[in-house]
Order: structure tokens, then C-alpha cells, then sequence
């Protein structure tokens, strides 16, 4: 833990107290989203200290040309921004004709930020004392529409506390901004018309090179003392910023109020030559509803996402509100309503690692959106890699592989790969294991096989083409071996053998031709459709299974556990616990030379396989890996406490597996890694519900069944979650004392619970 100033609250992240050291933290863990688009939790008004201003569009883009010392041959060109929009939240503030700015006001007193997320609102309240002795109070309150999409609201007050005032309000759009993370300082937007219409101002731009049409708008309307006000207003407009100044002559302690409506309309939704008469549409329908209408259209349609999404901790108000926070963000990031659009690492909070897609969807966020929402979500996913298959393929050929073979990228916007690390782009090749992992998860959780033959068993088959080609069979070994990779631990680049990555390899191809053969038998006309368009032979299936057959996986004899690459033992085995804490976290601390030859482990890797494949394994084996690997981890990747929280609490530590999963849950509210000023960790949230559901839960799918078996930890008095099984909604309620289940609909539900057979009644409660 490295903050703790965020205050316990079931339903609410909450600041009190205002400290400029804390403003860019607060900016990502108080952001907003709707899906369509989101935003840091920027100030509305002015502010000249350290900020990080993010606005952010859904599936825009810019490619920025990749920047290295030593440009190798498959080095992608670029480097998938995500862009930082044009602000439509500002609002310029003065009092009797000096500027409201926190960073120098004489004083800020009962300052309070609040993000509600039962409702799906941000709130920020302060008194402050104005250098020319002037008192005000400030209340704002501001959402992003889930129902309109394309909608913002702000509601703005400034009230005088010690003197009548004059007071501006000028709202404005700004589409100057620039990206915290550019290459090579690129001109990312280009400008091309800036509008007003009687009280709608818009401004339209493109990006560069991608020409994405947007169209960025707002609208405003005055009050004091919530009567509205006809003001006339001065227009102030330049090349890429429009803004409308209000002023009020304001009594003392009346509120001068403004209702701001704001947001996007883009060309990934509309024709580019109707951007603006989409944005009057769209604010005039919300203008017409009102800001207090819309805010409790807000509030009903987050109630429905946590009927279902919701888990509820009893005896531990930080647990509840850690697993509450990382729901409540997957949801504003994604909401399965766009087939085009896909979970970014960092959603709408910042712009690091870039792109919109990594190898996280499908080991972590698919879980929790299949069983939350339901199976077409979860298949959309699926589907967005399918329509990205060519250029995975694409992919394969820039590094000399043939014949249909498909390496998906570790990042991409398009399908294309546009990461520029060349340890991540050339050697993290596991990732594709993930893609492969995702069907066999959709189809055993779905009871769907259809997806198989009709779209996945091409996406299969391409994959252990892959994998066929890139193993290179060892004379010395007489095994086929893996050579020169990355594996999920990021620590550890160009090693030979990676446990993982080999042992996934091999599952892909068998799961691929285990799949060739039942959608033969059960699918002919589809088969023969895949076997004519990816051309595939009997003699190359033959082929895939001999290097599936015969791969080598290191192994050390002395401590019975498989090592997570050829030369794991040769380094200097010290365990964390011997680390001196100041230095870490040790990938901002020690040069990288020292991390690689280190045997310090960024997350689960060889664990990973163990997570994925566990009935492949024996609980001792699991134990036994367990207990030599974790000792050397350091969990300086998000995606590490919730694997070995589930683990855990497989093995029956429950108060380790307790310690790992605060450390999931509130990763980014205690800032574990220095790091949250960045932005969230979005696609390891995903990991946090999996902690609950599938380690505490210990939910599983056994021969078909959904399987329990429930543990509590003992700072618990009880936890409850549902999951959307098959059509139905199963409701899970674990106290120290029990453990009861309850199905909606109308069909009974068989379920395992600690390996017994119960049958499940609608709307009659089971406890065990």
C-alpha cells in the first residue's frame, strides 16, 4: 500500500481534504465512462498545477511511427495511441474578475470529491478563499449518460459566501490538447471547422493518418437560485477552441449555477457530413429531458447492471468497496453493446501501453463478462478476433511464417500488431495460447458449440499452424523445443523453453485437431467450407501432432516442479523476502540488465499453466509449484495477486489467498505500484471478480456441471454473487455458517457443491 487517503465506503470512492500531491491519482481513480467514451476526473474549472487532462473517444486512434535506436526487420511501423480528445468539460470561472484556481487560491476548505458508483456519478464540493479575499462555494456533478451515449451533463454552482459578486462562467470546448505519450510530438488532430449556433458550439477535427471524423459539442443553460437565466453571453473563438462567456451580478449566498451539456458524435456512428446535426439531435433530446431527468435515467440503468454484476462483501467495508470499484470501471469501460470494440488496459483513464486490445480479454475479462451479462457479449469478443484473423496472419508473415499461420499481436486497434518493444512484439508469443484458450473457455462455460464450426475452428487451426512452424525440434534433446521467447513474466526476455508457453503450444494444437475432427463428424458442410479456404491435409495434421506429441518441458529432478525456462536455476535464487523494500517496485528501482538476471517474477507464468490447465495437474503438484515459485514473485504485474489469490485458496490458504486479493481489489485505490497516476489497471479488475467467484467461490465446470466449493475468509461475516449460466441466473450466498443457492427462471439447475450432486428449484433455496 503506498496512498491511503481514499475513505472506506460500501458504494463511494472518496477524497476529503485537498492536496495538490494527489491531484493526478485522483484524476484516474475518480474517472468516468459509458462505453462510447470517458474521462479523467479532471477539474472543470481552471487549474495550473500538475495535471493529466484525458478525454478519450472509443476505437479512436492515431498511429504513431514507432520510435527505436535500432530498427530490426517485423518491427511494427507504429504505435497505436489512444488519443486524447478535444475537452468539452471546461468551465472557466472568475469572481469579481479573478480567476478560481485551486493551485492558487489562498485557501481550499471541506473540499470533497465523491464517486458514486451505485449511481454512476462524480461530485466535488470546496470552499475557497480567492486572493482578493473573496469566499466561495463550489458543488459540481457530472455523468456520462449510459443511455445517451454521446452525452455528458455537468451541473456547476458557485455560490458567494461573503460578498454579492460578479461572476463569469465561460464554458468552453478546447480541441488544442495534446497526448501525455507521443512518439515524436506529432500533430494528432487536425481542425477543420469550429461552429456555434445560438448557445451550441461544436468543433469539428479529424485524426491524422486514421481520419476518424469527429464532431465535439456542448450546450449550456443558467440559473441563480435555480431560476433560469436568459443571459446574453460573449462569444470567444479561435482556429481549435470555442467558449461562451456568461456574467451574473450574484447576491451573496445565492447560487449562480450553469447545466452543461457536452460530449462526441463520430463517423465510427454516423456519415461525417451529419456529425453536427447528430450532436444537435443529441443534445437537444437531453436538454429537452434535463439534467435531474437524465441523472435518474443514470441511476436506473447502473441499478440493472448491478443486479447482475454486483457482489456483496459483509464484515469488510474495503473489500466491498475494492470489488465493487473494479466492476464498477469494467463496466464503464465495456459494455458489450459495440461488436467493434474491445477492453484497453487502461479504458478511459490514461494513455499508456496503448492500443484497445491485449491477451487480457481473453484470460481475464471474458470470464467475468460471460458470466455477468450473458454468452453474446462473451461471443462478440470471440468474434472480434475472428474478423482480425487475416491480419493476424499478416502478423505471422512480417516474421517469415507461412502457409496460414497466425500469430496475434500483444496490442492492436485493428488486428495489426503496433507494439514496439521487441521482447513483447517478437518473443511474447504465448499470447496467441490466450486467443486459443478463450473458445475452449466460451464453449465449456456456453454449453455454444457453435461458434466452432462456424468461426473458431479457422482461428484454431491457424494458431497451430503457428505453433508448428515457430517449435524446431532439438537433436540434442530429441524433443521439439521452443527457443528465444518471452513468457508472462516480463522480467525473463529471449529465453529458451518457457514452460508456459511450450506446454500451451502443445494444448493448442491438440485442442485444434481434436476440434478438426468433431466438427467432421458433427458439421460436414462446415468442414469441408474450412477445409477448402485454409487448404489444410491430413499429412500437415499429422505433422502439427508429432511437434504436439514430443515437446520438451524443463524439468528439475532436485525440486520436482517444472522451471519456467531452460535457465531459471542459474541464476542467484534469493527470495523476495530478502529484497530490501526500498527497492521496490524493482522495474522502477534497478537498470533492466539487473531485473533479467534476476529470478524475480513480474506475475504468474509458470502458475499461469497451472491456473489454465488445472485438471491437468495433481493438487501436490500444484502445492509444490505454489510454494517454489511464489517466493521469487513480486507481483509488479496487475494481472499477478488474482491468479495466486484463486490458487490460494485452492490449496486452503485462505488467509493468503485473503492477502492477495486486497491486493487485486484496491491495486489502484492503495496504489500498490506507483503507478495509478498513469491511469487504472482496467483488464486485471477482471481478475479481481475471479478471485471471489472462482477462489473463494471455487466455481469450476466439471464434466459439463457447474461445480462449488465455497470458503469464506474469516474477516468476513458473509458474500454473495450471481452468475448467468446457460440463460439462467444462479445466486450464491456464502456465510461463516453456510452456503445457499438460489436459481431464477423456470427449469431446475443440477450443480456440484464439494463434489455432490444437488439439484437446484426455481425460486426455492437450496443451503448447504
Amino acid at each position: 500500500m503506498n496512498q491511503d487517503y481514499i475513505k472506506p465506503n460500501e458504494w463511494s470512492v472518496i477524497e476529503e481534504g485537498f492536496d495538490a500531491n494527489q491531484v493526478e491519482s485522483s484524476e484516474s481513480l475518480f474517472s468516468i465512462g459509458n462505453g462510447a467514451m470517458g474521462q479523467r476526473a479532471n477539474f472543470e474549472e481552471s487549474y495550473s498545477g500538475l495535471t493529466f487532462q484525458g478525454s478519450y473517444i472509443a476505437g479512436v486512434y492515431y498511429p504513431d511511427k514507432t520510435k527505436v535506436g535500432w530498427w530490426k526487420n517485423g518491427y511494427p511501423e507504429y504505435f497505436a495511441k489512444v488519443l486524447n480528445a478535444p475537452n468539452w468539460i471546461g468551465i472557466n470561472v472568475k469572481v469579481n474578475g479573478e480567476q478560481l484556481d485551486l493551485n492558487t487560491c489562498k485557501s481550499v476548505k471541506d473540499f470533497r470529491r465523491e464517486l458514486n458508483m451505485k449511481e454512476g456519478w462524480l461530485s466535488r464540493s470546496f470552499v475557497a478563499t480567492l486572493n482578493n479575499g473573496n469566499e466561495v462555494e463550489v458543488q459540481s456533478k457530472r455523468f456520462l449518460s449510459l443511455d445517451l451515449d454521446e452525452i455528458g451533463a455537468i451541473k456547476y454552482s458557485v455560490k458567494p459566501l461573503n460578498t454579492n459578486a460578479n461572476i463569469t462562467l465561460e464554458p468552453y470546448i478546447d480541441a488544442g490538447i495534446t497526448n501525455e505519450d507521443s512518439n515524436w510530438d506529432d500533430k494528432f488532430w487536425n481542425v477543420t471547422k469550429v461552429n456555434h449556433d445560438k448557445d451550441f458550439a461544436s468543433i469539428q477535427a479529424n485524426t491524422m493518418k486514421t481520419e476518424f471524423h469527429t464532431n465535439t459539442f456542448m450546450k449550456s443553460q443558467l440559473f441563480i437560485d435555480n431560476q433560469v437565466q436568459n443571459l446574453d453571453f460573449e462569444i470567444n473563438q479561435t482556429e481549435n477552441r470555442i467558449g461562451f462567456t456568461y456574467q451574473a451580478d450574484v447576491e451573496c449566498c445565492q447560487s449562480f449555477t450553469i447545466v452543461k451539456f457536452g460530449g462526441y458524435t463520430s463517423d465510427r456512428n454516423h456519415n461525417k457530413l451529419d456529425l453536427v446535426q447528430a450532436a444537435k439531435n443529441a443534445v437537444n433530446k437531453a436538454t429537452n429531458l434535463g439534467f435531474d431527468t437524465l441523472l435518474e435515467m443514470q441511476k436506473q440503468s447502473w441499478a440493472k447492471i448491478w443486479e447482475m454484476a454486483d457482489i456483496t462483501i459483509s464484515g469488510d467495508v474495503e473489500a466491498q468497496q475494492g470489488i465493487r470499484f473494479n466492476i464498477f470501471h469494467l463496466n464503464q469501460t465495456y459494455l458489450g453493446t459495440d461488436p467493434n470494440l474491445n477492453i484497453g488496459p487502461k479504458g478511459f483513464t490514461g494513455e499508456k501501453y496503448g492500443g484497445s486490445t491485449y491477451w487480457d480479454t481473453e484470460a481475464y475479462c471474458i470470464p467475468f463478462y460471460m458470466a455477468t451479462k450473458d454468452q453474446e457479449v462473451a461471443r462478440n469478443l470471440l468474434t472480434y478476433r475472428y474478423n482480425q484473423l487475416d491480419r493476424a496472419i499478416e502478423n505471422a508473415g512480417k516474421l517469415g511464417f507461412k502457409n496460414g499461420a497466425a500469430l496475434y499481436p500483444m496490442v492492436t486497434m485493428n488486428g495489426e500488431e503496433c507494439h514496439n518493444e521487441w521482447e513483447i512484439t517478437f518473443e511474447e508469443i504465448h499470447r496467441n495460447g490466450a486467443i486459443s484458450f478463450a473458445i475452449y473457455n466460451y464453449h465449456r462455460y456456453t454449453g455454444d458449440y457453435t461458434y466452432i464450426p462456424e468461426k473458431g475452428l479457422e482461428v484454431l487451426i491457424a494458431i497451430a499452424r503457428f505453433w508448428h512452424q515457430r517449435a524446431t525440434f532439438s537433436t540434442y534433446r530429441n524433443k521439439y523445443v521452443i527457443l528465444g521467447v518471452t513468457g508472462p513474466n516480463e522480467y525473463e526476455n529471449n529465453v529458451n523453453n518457457n514452460f508456459y508457453t511450450n506446454y500451451i503450444a502443445k494444448w493448442c494444437i491438440d485442442y485444434a485437431v481434436e476440434n478438426i475432427e468433431k466438427v467432421k463428424i458433427e458439421y460436414a458442410s462446415d468442414y469441408s467450407r474450412i477445409m477448402a479456404k485454409v487448404n489444410l491435409d491430413l499429412d500437415e495434421i499429422v505433422a502439427m501432432k508429432k511437434v504436439a506429441d514430443n515437446m520438451y518441458y524443463p524439468y528439475s529432478k532436485e525440486h520436482d516442479v517444472y522451471l519456467q525456462q531452460d535457465g531459471f536455476l542459474d541464476k542467484e535464487m534469493t527470495t523476495v523476502a530478502d529484497l530490501d523494500i526500498s527497492h521496490r517496485p524493482i522495474n522502477q528501482k534497478w537498470s533492466w540488465d539487473r531485473i533479467l538476471r534476476s529470478p524475480y517474477i513480474k506475475q504468474a507464468d509458470t502458475l499461469q499453466g497451472f491456473y489454465f490447465f488445472e485438471d491437468h495437474f495433481t493438487i501436490k503438484e500444484l502445492e509444490r509449484h505454489f510454494d517454489f515459485y511464489e517466493p521469487f514473485t513480486v507481483h509488479e504485474s496487475s494481472l499477478s495477486p488474482c491468479v495466486h489469490s484463486i490458487q490460494a485458496a485452492k490449496l486452503g490458504r485462505m488467509e493468503q489467498a485473503y492477502t492477495f486479493y486486497l491486493r487485486t481489489s484496491r491495486l489502484d485505490l492503495d496504489d500498490y505500484n506507483h503507478e495509478v497516476h498513469e491511469g487504472l489497471h482496467i483488464t486485471s479488475m477482471a481478475g479481481t471478480w475471479m478471485s471471489i467467484v472462482e477462489g473463494f467461490g471455487g466455481m469450476r465446470i466439471k464434466d459439463d456441471i457447474l461445480s462449488f466449493k465455497p470458503q469464506i475468509p474469516k474477516q468476513w461475516d458473509a458474500y454473495s454473487f450471481k452468475v448467468n449460466f446457460r440463460q439462467q441466473v444462479l445466486t450464491v450466498n456464502v456465510t461463516q455458517e453456510g452456503v445457499d443457492f438460489e436459481i431464477d427462471g423456470t427449469n431446475n439447475l443440477q450443480i456440484l457443491v464439494n463434489d455432490k450432486l444437488l439439484t437446484i428449484t426455481p425460486s426455492k433455496a437450496v443451503t448447504v
